[in-house]
């Protein structure tokens, strides 16, 4: 397997994270983005939103972060990552329909304007990024991980921004159970940090 990454991005972070989480002997290729490399035609071939992470697995090429994390899951059978179990299969999509929708544009996009300077309202953003941040939170004041007691996919979707979220100036404070979880992924064998900056609340 060959993995296309940015290390800054939560959603390359995301795949590569399942991948070690996994032990998965992939080959990391980092894309210079302020050079345009995910924008050459070659790239564009692969993934024609000219965007990371891609994952290229012979001549199956996936190009969306939650796609990936499916794909690996299913590809080596891992159903205590990715159950069979309808009523789980269920949950865990919602999670991840959240990962890409809330999560995106809340604590993601709050660390998209400190990271990456991008142009968003940063109180609108970080206002929603509280709101989900409140939701996850209550969620798991039930059980250690966001489906149940062991982690899924669905963890590893919602992991990246949601740790990164002090660069954004999203305060975790208010939201103990969050943080709890947060160390509890962090505790995985083959856990792997996503790259801090020195931004928001993290400067």
């Amino acid at each position: 397997m060959k993995l296309y990454h940015f290390p800054l991005s939560g959603h390359a972070h995301r795949a590569r994270l399942f991948l070690s989480l996994l032990n998965v002997k992939a080959e990391i290729i980092d894309l210079d983005l302020a050079h345009g490399e995910h924008k050459t035609p070659e790239f564009l071939k692969l993934n024609p939103f000219g965007q990371v992470p891609v994952l290229e697995d012979g001549d199956v090429v996936v190009n969306d972060s939650n796609a990936i994390l499916v794909y690996v899951a299913r590809k080596l059978g891992r159903t205590d990552w990715l159950p069979d179990d309808l009523a789980s299969i269920a949950k865990i999509q919602k999670w991840l329909s959240v990962a890409a929708g809330e999560i995106a544009y809340g604590p993601c996009a709050a660390r998209l304007i400190t990271v990456f300077g991008a142009d968003f309202r940063a109180d609108e953003v970080i206002a929603r990024a509280q709101r989900v941040l409140a939701l996850i939170n209550a969620e798991l004041e039930n059980h250690p991980f966001i489906i149940g007691n062991t982690p899924t996919i669905a963890d590893v979707a919602l992991y990246s921004y949601i740790a990164g979220a002090p660069e954004g100036n999203v305060d975790l404070a208010p939201h103990p159970h969050v943080r709890h979880w947060l160390a509890r992924i962090e505790a995985l064998p083959g856990f792997i940090a996503l790259p801090k900056t020195a931004v928001g609340l993290a400067a």
